[in-house]
C-alpha cells in the first residue's frame, strides 16, 4: 500500500487533509479514521458500499471487468488446472505449495476429517426435519466444546491448528447433516479419497451396497468447492471479520458466517435460480417469463451481482461444470438446462439486460448443477458454507494478524427521539 497527495475536506469552517491510500489494484482509497476527532461528524454509507473496512492481500474483484483474482491467480485457471485443496493452502499462505508442502497439507488436512465420537451424538439433538443449515451453524458452533486446545487466538500454532481442523472437518459434518435429514447412517471418512471424493462418498454411500465415486462427479464437486473459497469482503465474510474483530474462537467465528450466508440474498441464491428455472418449465415458455420480469411480474434469479457489473467469472466455469455432470449422471437434455441456456441467450441479447448489466452469476448454473449431483434444495447453501470456509478462515487470520485492526463498531445517523423526560403511566393520557 502506498500514498499519494491527501485530498483536501471542508466541512464548515474547518477543512482537514485526508490521506489517499493507493492499492496494488482497484481504486484509490480515503482514509478517513481520523475524520471523527477534527470535525465531529460522521459518514454515511448504508451496507458499506464504499467504504473498505480492512486492508487484504487475498481476493481482488473488479466487477466491472468480470475479473476475480485469488492470491492474483485468475479464478478460471485456478479451477481449470489446480484443486481446491490446492487453493486452500494458497488461500491461507498467500503463494501456491511446493510439491513436499502439498504433500503434507493434504496429508494433514486428510488426517483431520474425522469427528470427535462423542460428536455425533449432538445431531440427535436436532429434530429429523431440521434444515441442514441450523445444524451447520449449531454443529460448527460446537467444536469449540470440543478443541479447547486450540482456542487460543494469539498462538501462531493454534490458529493453524484450527485452520486445518475446520477445513477438514466441515465436509464430515456437512455430510452428516444430509445424512441426518435423509434418516440414513452416517459414514465415516475415508483417507485414501481425496477431498472431493470422501465428501460425496459420505454423501451418498450407503451400508447395503458398495459405492463408486465418479470421476466426472468429483471433479465437478472440487471445481464447485474452488469457485466459492472466497469472495472478498462480501457479507458472511464481513461477518466473520466482525465477529473475530472481538476476540472470538475461530469456531465461533464460522460459524457466525454460516448464520448470515444462510439469507436468501446471499448463499441461498443458487435455490432461487433452480426454483425460478422450474417455474419457466420449458424453453417456449422465456420470452413469456422474460416479458413478464420487464412488467415486474416475476422475479429474475441468478442475473446480475451486487459487485459484477459483467459476466460473472464463476459462471462460465459453472456452466461448463453443468454440462459435464449432465452428460455424465444426468440428462444433457435436462429441460431445466435448455430453459438456463435458452434463458442466457434471450438475456444477453435484451437492451432490458444488457443496459441493466444483469448477466448470469455463479448461482445460475450451479443449481442445476447441484440437483444433476442427488443434491436437494436444503443442502445448496451448506455446500456454499463447506467451499467457503477456508475463505472466512484466510480472512479471519489475516485479521488476527493485522495490527491496525480493532474491535468492529459501526456508528449511525440517528433520527429518533431528542431526550425528553419520563413521565408515570397513569398521566400519559
Amino acid at each position: 500500500m502506498t500514498q499519494t497527495s491527501p485530498a483536501q475536506l471542508t466541512l464548515g469552517d474547518k477543512t482537514i487533509s485526508l490521506p489517499i491510500s493507493k492499492g496494488t489494484l482497484g481504486p484509490d482509497v480515503l482514509d478517513i479514521r481520523k475524520l471523527y476527532a477534527e470535525t465531529d461528524a460522521f459518514t454515511y454509507d448504508p451496507g458499506f458500499t464504499s467504504t473498505a473496512s480492512c486492508e487484504s492481500k487475498i481476493t481482488f474483484i473488479d466487477g466491472d471487468a468480470g475479473v476475480l483474482l485469488h492470491r492474483g491467480y485468475p479464478i478460471g485457471q485456478l479451477a481449470e488446472k489446480s484443486s481446491f485443496l490446492e487453493v486452500c493452502y494458497l488461500l491461507l499462505h498467500g503463494e501456491l505449495p511446493k510439491a513436499s508442502e502439498y504433500e503434507e497439507f493434504e496429508t494433514t488436512i486428510t488426517r483431520h476429517t474425522m469427528l470427535h465420537e462423542q460428536f455425533d451424538r449432538f445431531f440427535s439433538g436436532f429434530r429429523r426435519d431440521a434444515h441442514p443449515m441450523a445444524v451447520m451453524t449449531g454443529a460448527v458452533g460446537a467444536l469449540s466444546a470440543f478443541y479447547h486446545d486450540s482456542l487460543d487466538i494469539h498462538d501462531l500454532r493454534q490458529r493453524e491448528i484450527s485452520a486445518h481442523r475446520l477445513i477438514a472437518k466441515m465436509p464430515t459434518i456437512a455430510a452428516r447433516a444430509f445424512k441426518y435429514s435423509i434418516g440414513q447412517p452416517f459414514v465415516h471418512p475415508l483417507n485414501k479419497l481425496s477431498y472431493p471424493e470422501n465428501f460425496l462418498r459420505m454423501c451418498f454411500a450407503v451400508p447395503a451396497e458398495e459405492y463408486v465415486v465418479n470421476p466426472v462427479v468429483a471433479k465437478a464437486m472440487d471445481r464447485i468447492f474452488i469457485l466459492h473459497a472466497d469472495h472478498e469482503q462480501n457479507a458472511s465474510t464481513s461477518t466473520v471479520r466482525l465477529a473475530g474483530s472481538s476476540g472470538a474462537n475461530p469456531f465461533a467465528c464460522i460459524a457466525a458466517g454460516i448464520a448470515c450466508l444462510w439469507g436468501p440474498s446471499h448463499g441461498g441464491a443458487n435455490e432461487e435460480a433452480l426454483n425460478m428455472l422450474k417455474e419457466i418449465g420449458t424453453p417456449e415458455r422465456v420470452k413469456e417469463f422474460v416479458a413478464g420480469v420487464k412488467d415486474r411480474k416475476y422475479r429474475l434469479m441468478g442475473f446480475g451481482h451486487r459487485v459484477y457489473k459483467n459476466y460473472d467469472p464463476r459462471a462460465t466455469v459453472m456452466k461448463q461444470s453443468a454440462d459435464e455432470v449432465l452428460a455424465a449422471v444426468g440428462d444433457p437434455n435436462d429441460p431445466l438446462l435448455q430453459v438456463a441456456k435458452e434463458l442466457e441467450q434471450v438475456a444477453l441479447n435484451d437492451d432490458f439486460f444488457i443496459e441493466r448489466k444483469l448477466y448470469p452469476n455463479v448461482d445460475f448454473y450451479s443449481g442445476i448443477t447441484l440437483s444433476a449431483m442427488g443434491f436437494p434444495t436444503t443442502m445448496f447453501t451448506v455446500l456454499f458454507a463447506l467451499a467457503r470456509t477456508v475463505g472466512w478462515i484466510a480472512q479471519w487470520k489475516e485479521m488476527i494478524e493485522d495490527p491496525s485492526q480493532k474491535i468492529g463498531r459501526p456508528r449511525q445517523l440517528y433520527t429518533g427521539a431528542t431526550e425528553r423526560n419520563y413521565t408515570p403511566i397513569s398521566s400519559r393520557g
